[in-house]
């Protein structure tokens, strides 16, 4: 792999990042599993969960072999500590579809633009595993179509509104916008405008949702 000896802790970072972020989504898709109001729903999400700790796994062996000295990275991460307390408060009212609002659709959408953005440049240094690369991205956009399907279905049956929903996700929105400029650093280190990250994230948002985020 053609990494740069000054890009390792940025890209170790960046992993880092990923790895906090699909360690999150594995702890919420197993709540919600418990709450889903459907036998087909729970079947889902207990097959998220498994996919977010294999994801979490990959991307803390990943950190390891780019900056195995980077053992504990040290950035903070405060937007993104913001956005999982706000989550777990979710899951404890079981606002299931609240829930489903900030994981499925808002955090995989982000998790789905960096890692679509950052294949690029991986590809680039001839990074490997690059078919396991290809099913992770495969997964994480069957949870996220999975999330916009149950919102969709939810509006279509009254149970709440579009209205409702972009009201909820304005936190959620303005927390993924600063996860991303928190690790503007490490992007401009890779070469990487993190601007391009957030227009990546906002094409994955359903056109309802997508007008909130601009």
């Amino acid at each position: 792999m053609l990494v740069k000896p000054e890009e390792r802790q940025p890209l170790a970072e960046l992993l880092y990042f990923l790895e906090l972020g699909e360690q999150l989504a594995h702890e919420v898709a197993a709540t919600q599993a418990t709450i889903a109001p459907t036998t087909k729903m729970h079947r889902f999400l207990e097959g998220q969960a498994r996919q977010e700790a294999f994801h979490a796994t990959v991307f803390r062996t990943s950190r390891m072999w780019i900056a195995p000295r980077l053992a504990n990275p040290q950035k903070s991460h405060e937007p993104f500590k913001e956005f999982r307390a706000l989550m777990r408060t979710a899951l404890h009212r079981k606002d299931f579809f609240e829930s489903i609002l900030a994981e499925q659709v808002i955090l995989e959408s982000l998790g789905e633009a960096i890692l679509q953005k950052l294949e690029v440049g991986l590809q680039k240094r001839r990074a490997p595993f690059r078919r396991l690369r290809s099913i992770l991205l495969h997964q994480e956009a069957a949870h996220h179509g999975f999330g916009e399907r149950v919102l969709e279905q939810a509006i279509a049956n009254e149970v709440l509104t579009k209205q409702e929903l972009q009201e909820k996700a304005l936190p959620y929105l303005a927390l993924s916008e600063s996860m991303v400029m928190n690790l503007k650093s490490q992007f401009k280190e890779i070469d990487e405008d993190p601007g391009e990250y957030l227009t990546i994230q906002h094409t994955f948002l359903p056109d309802w949702l997508e007008e909130t985020a601009a």
